[in-house]
Formats: C-alpha cells, sequence, structure tokens
C-alpha cells in the first residue's frame, strides 16, 4: 500500500510495524510522535477506519496535538498559513478557515486519485520507506477497550404485502396502533 502510494506520487513512506491490536487512540499516539518528528503543516486523514469503522483517529489526533481541525472535507484550498476546508452537512456546504498548522480528514469526494503506471512503479521501489516500531516512537499501543462480545441482531419478522392505501391505514391503525 505505501509502495503504490509513493508509485501515485509520494516521495517518502514510514511504516509503524506492530502486531498488537491498534485502536484509534494508539493510532492518534503514533501519528503524533510522527508529527511531532516531521513537523508538517496540514496532516490529511481519512474519514474513518475500514477495519472498525470508528471515525475518531483524526479528532483524537488533532485534540492530542491542541490543532484546529476539520473532518469530512470534500475540497481544501491552501494559501499561505490558512486552510479553507469545504465540507457537505445536511443543510448543503459548509465552509471553514483553518490556521495551519491543522488536522482534515477526508470525504471521498476530495479527490480522483491518480492512476499508478509501471514506470512510477518501478521508481517507488527505490523510494524512501522507513521502517519503526511503536518504542521506538516512545508510544504505548497496548488495547485500551477489550471486546467482550459481538452478536448479531435479532431476526426481523417478516413484512406482510397491502393491497392498496386502504389496507396499509387500516393495518397502521387496529394493529400497530402507531396511527
Amino acid at each position: 500500500t505505501l509502495r503504490t502510494a509513493m508509485a501515485i506520487g509520494a516521495d517518502r513512506a514510514i511504516l509503524v510495524e506492530t502486531n498488537e491490536e491498534l485502536q484509534p487512540l494508539a493510532v492518534a499516539k503514533l501519528l503524533k510522535a510522527l508529527v511531532e518528528k516531521e513537523q508538517p503543516q496540514l496532516v490529511i486523514l481519512g474519514k474513518q477506519a475500514i477495519d472498525d469503522d470508528c471515525n475518531q483517529t483524526g479528532q483524537m489526533l488533532a485534540a492530542l496535538l491542541g490543532w484546529p481541525q476539520a473532518t469530512f472535507a470534500s475540497k481544501v484550498e491552501v494559501e499561505g498559513t490558512t486552510a479553507k476546508v469545504t465540507r457537505e452537512v445536511d443543510g448543503g456546504l459548509e465552509t471553514l478557515s483553518l490556521t495551519l498548522p491543522a488536522i482534515i480528514t477526508t470525504d471521498l469526494r476530495l479527490n480522483e486519485p491518480r492512476y499508478v503506471t509501471l514506470p512510477n512503479i518501478m521508481k517507488a521501489k527505490k523510494k524512501q520507506l522507513d521502517n519503526l516500531k511503536p518504542e521506538e516512537l516512545g508510544v504505548d499501543v497496548k488495547p485500551r477497550i477489550k471486546t467482550l462480545k459481538v452478536s448479531e441482531p435479532p431476526k426481523r419478522s417478516a413484512g406482510i404485502k397491502v393491497a392498496d392505501v386502504a389496507a396499509l391505514v387500516d393495518k397502521l391503525k387496529n394493529e400497530a396502533k402507531v396511527i
């Protein structure tokens, strides 16, 4: 994945390796350590993780660093020391202005990813890929939350078909008692 990112255009990559289950807080702490080391002015993360769907890491990272944040960005414009972020909200579009350094989490509409080409794949093999362990960053990644149980929701009873609107209204009044 990191080599693909470099083939798409990243200059270098950092891989933090661990056998521990990484929860959002641990990832945020690792990113904080990397941000303090690398000193970027803008950190862009995905909206949520694909493994646990938590949508927490970006917000936690912003809190740990004390940096401003914008979530669900569909458009980002950086001008000098300011980032203008457009995000979709229930009522339409909202535009925020952030002073850099800042954290932004993205919506899938932010951009159209580039295609990976064979020459860039070959170039990516020569780009710098640093491997680190959490201990090297001074971060304890032990899980803080323990999953006790995962169970399926109860099965729903089968629905019914009604012949027309009058039959639907009758069932809602007499059987469901909702109107």
